[in-house]
């Protein structure tokens, strides 16, 4: 069943990328994770001013320790993906004359550098489908234990992609130009948007949390100016209910 409920909220999801904390050496031989099911409310494409609802499958907190919180101090290398869900032009009239995209899978790796409750981290991801580009992200988080129950994250983040990653959603061919009513513009590698990022863990008893994460985040460089950018702001709220698996080894 969760395999499905996965795969659904997966393909509803307009951008998705997933981040796993997990430490490359384990501590006492346990390893847990939560997931569970909530709900996404952000931007139906990448520059749209329309919000979209769709499922979400959190996957969060993993690691080795108790209730996956441990913390490692120095460099850990992961794994990391991430999704963007198709374009349609016929879903908005601003989309009128582009061509669609298919969706497209990521991915990739993640370095993290922890010290104590700070985690820097650097992703970077290829796509398959609907772009075959470059694109991550740089930031870094603090963890703030607020007591036994309630745990918060807060941070920074700019993402970043190739020519290939920022012109296939953000820029505008001749063909394109000629069918719509955008003028041609030719989007180059860079940033492409700049986010404050704040997540939450709140336990409702030993295996059974509530999750939530909010993202403000902003088109920048190219991405930003591109003209068929409806609105820079590009917020995301999720919210979900988890239930921890433990995995003894």
């Amino acid at each position: 069943m969760w395999k499905y409920l996965a795969a659904f909220a997966v393909l509803a999801s307009p951008v998705y990328a997933e981040e796993f904390d997990i430490p490359a050496i384990p501590g006492n031989g346990k390893f847990s994770f939560d997931v569970g099911l909530g709900f996404s409310a952000g931007p139906s494409y990448p520059g749209s001013d329309e919000m979209e609802f769709a499922p979400w499958i959190p996957l969060r907190n993993a690691g080795f320790g108790e209730r996956g919180k441990a913390e490692l101090d120095g460099f850990v290398f992961l794994p990391d993906f991430g999704y963007v869900g198709e374009r349609d032009t016929s879903d908005e009239a601003a989309l009128a004359g582009l061509d669609d995209i298919d969706r497209a899978y990521e991915l990739g790796g993640r370095v993290n550098f922890g010290y104590g409750p700070l985690t820097s981290y650097v992703t970077s991801r290829l796509g398959f489908g609907g772009h075959d580009g470059v694109t991550g992200e740089v930031g870094f988080r603090y963890r703030t234990d607020i007591n036994d129950r309630l745990s918060i994250w807060s941070g920074l983040e700019v993402e970043y992609g190739d020519s290939e990653f920022v012109g296939t959603y953000f820029g505008v061919s001749a063909d394109e130009a000629s069918r719509s009513s955008y003028g041609e513009y030719d989007a180059g590698s860079g940033f492409t948007k700049a986010a404050a990022k704040f997540s939450m863990r709140y336990s409702l008893n030993e295996i059974t949390a509530l999750q939530g994460e909010f993202e403000y985040g902003r088109l920048i460089g190219d991405a930003g100016d591109s003209p068929i950018v409806q609105d820079r702001d590009q917020p995301v709220i999720r919210l979900g209910i988890t239930r921890n698996i433990s995995l003894n080894f």
